[in-house]
């Protein structure tokens, strides 16, 4: 049976070859035939396709994680906005079309009865989601069921997290777990299959690009303290879940800020060219510069699994060889050149047509994406596509000068009386009592302690799910506590009245006399809501059909 040699990319260079490092100690033999061997896999995709297929489970794993210990509390039948009554409004709004309907909310929850099970559907969602991507990321491998499962789940979970999932993060995640599904063979979970598609190793490159450009963008044509270099004077201090470091890094002097500043505009404006440039190590480069990136970030500040799932299509930029150190010499053997006979021809003939048409839907959907980029308007983490599966990204395209808080307080005694002894509740990681330590959690993420940063320069008019979440403190209602870290009412009657003020924070300088007792100081601003209790709150609650 004639079989067909793999053939080394034009781009190996016998200087490449000789650069290969065996690994371990071997006789005289397997090392000549392992360094053969190694210089085989430049320009091949095996061991990426295992990194990027572990990493992505991991994400996934953490974004089930979070689904399952926050949803029912956020988005439950009971929760702060609860998805049943979501979906029930808008199969009323679309008459029970059910096309508009998954247009609209790409969810399986449809074909089951969200309106009493909707709690059951999260749970179960979440968990099976957490269960294949554990599945994944220890096997090293997984076909495309798997992946377009892990994608359904997590499409149906963040079409109905509302303002919970309304974030820039959780359409990057689905772009990049649709992209993973065609990095499989169908049902195989052989970790070296007879096909690595080079078209989803590109796409994640295009990915990648586009998630920095458009972040470097949206800072050239948003807050003009990013053309001054002036905005990282004021990031560590006011992003919304600041981490131990961020004090520390707050603090360094001036000069450093605006170099910071200059450093991103090269990441995010200049160094995304190196990404999309078809030379080998010039890819590396342009790969590592972005890792490293993303790796100062997570060390900043708790941005939820932000950073970590943009360094996934970095790992796109790596050939096999360059990640060979990752694997034992045992995997680098299965790493010898594929064969392939003529009973494989069909399947070879599916995988290009298969990659054909996946590059013209990329390539069709990528057209308002650019369009979006290239306009004066350029709007930040939009999809133009229901699906999510070519998407529009950016990140802090205005940076705010000062960090306000909402701090809840509740008490059993009238609220108009001076003298009145007023508790405050703890959040996990949102800034409030100025002695705790900043968290330090991410890639986890706390979705309620992030809505409050954003609720803090609004009102509490414009997020009905904070009078929500205070009429459960009323009642000391246990999912909406499970939320929070420090419930000063916990083991007693709930409290009487609550309310909300409104506090300026800024961190604890060197010199201060605060420093080395307090992380923060603080100063209070005014009323952020006035005083209410559960029976106050009784007709809103009807209006908008929660449960008091």
């Amino acid at each position: 049976m004639e079989k067909t040699v793999r053939k080394r990319t034009t781009s190996q260079t016998t200087e490449e070859c000789i650069e290969a490092k065996p690994h371990g100690k071997l006789s005289k033999q397997k090392e000549v035939d392992q360094q053969d061997l190694l210089c085989n896999t430049i320009g091949s995709y095996w061991l990426t396709k295992i990194v990027l297929l572990r990493y992505l489970s991991f994400i996934y794993g953490v974004a089930f994680l979070i689904a399952y210990q926050q949803n029912k509390a956020l988005i439950g039948r009971d929760g702060l906005l609860p998805a049943n009554q979501y979906l029930q409004k808008i199969d009323a709004h679309f008459k029970g079309d059910i096309l508009q309907k998954l247009k609209f909310a790409p969810t399986i929850f449809w074909m089951f009865d969200y309106k009493n099970n909707i709690d059951v559907l999260l749970d179960v969602s979440a968990l099976a989601g957490l269960s294949i991507s554990v599945i994944i990321l220890v096997q090293g491998a997984a076909n495309m069921l798997l992946m377009t499962s892990l994608w359904i789940l997590y499409h149906s979970i963040s079409s109905v997290g509302q303002r919970w999932y309304s974030f820039g993060w959780e359409s990057q995640l689905l772009e990049s777990g649709f992209l993973a599904i065609f990095l499989c063979p169908l049902l195989s979970m052989k970790k070296f299959p007879e096909s690595c598609s080079q078209v989803v190793i590109w796409a994640y490159r295009w990915l990648i690009f586009r998630i920095m450009i458009g972040a470097g963008l949206i800072k050239l044509r948003g807050d003009s303290c990013w053309r001054d270099l002036t905005c990282m004077n004021y990031h560590y201090q006011t992003q919304p879940v600041p981490n131990p470091a961020s004090l520390y890094l707050h603090q360094t002097p001036e000069l450093w800020h605006k170099m910071e500043t200059a450093g991103n505009h090269f990441v995010e404006l200049i160094a995304p060219l190196m990404l999309i440039i078809p030379l080998r190590k010039v890819q590396i480069v342009g790969g590592s510069i972005q890792i490293l990136f993303q790796v100062i970030l997570i060390c900043s500040g708790n941005l939820s699994f932000l950073n970590w799932l943009t360094i996934l299509p970095c790992i796109a930029c790596f050939d096999d060889k360059s990640l060979s150190w990752l694997f034992t010499s045992d995997t680098l053997q299965k790493l010898s050149p594929k064969s392939t006979d003529n009973s494989k021809g069909s399947f070879i003939n599916s995988r290009r047509c298969i990659d054909v048409l996946l590059t013209l839907l990329i390539g069709y959907l990528s057209i308002p994406v650019v369009k979006n980029l290239l306009s004066s308007g350029q709007a930040m983490n939009t999809s133009f596509d229901p699906l999510k599966i070519v998407n529009t990204y950016g990140a802090f395209g205005s940076i705010t000068r000062e960090r306000t808080e909402v701090i809840v307080q509740g008490t059993y005694t009238n609220p108009d009386d001076p003298s009145a002894r007023w508790y405050e509740y703890e959040f996990k990681c949102k800034p409030g009592n100025v002695t705790k330590r900043p968290c330090l959690i991410s890639p986890y993420h706390y979705r309620l302690d992030w809505l409050m940063w954003f609720a803090a320069f609004q009102n509490y008019q414009h997020n009905p799910w904070l009078i929500h979440f205070v009429a459960k403190l009323l009642a000391n209602d246990q999912l909406a506590v499970e939320l929070i870290d420090v419930n000063p009412f916990a083991g007693k009657s709930p409290p009487k009245y609550i309310r909300l003020e409104h506090y300026r924070y800024e961190y604890s300088t060197f010199n201060s006399k605060e420093y080395g007792k307090t992380w923060w100081t603080r100063r209070k601003m005014g009323s952020y809501m006035p005083p209410v209790s559960l029976h106050s709150l009784q007709p809103y609650l009807q209006q908008m059909g929660w449960s008091s």
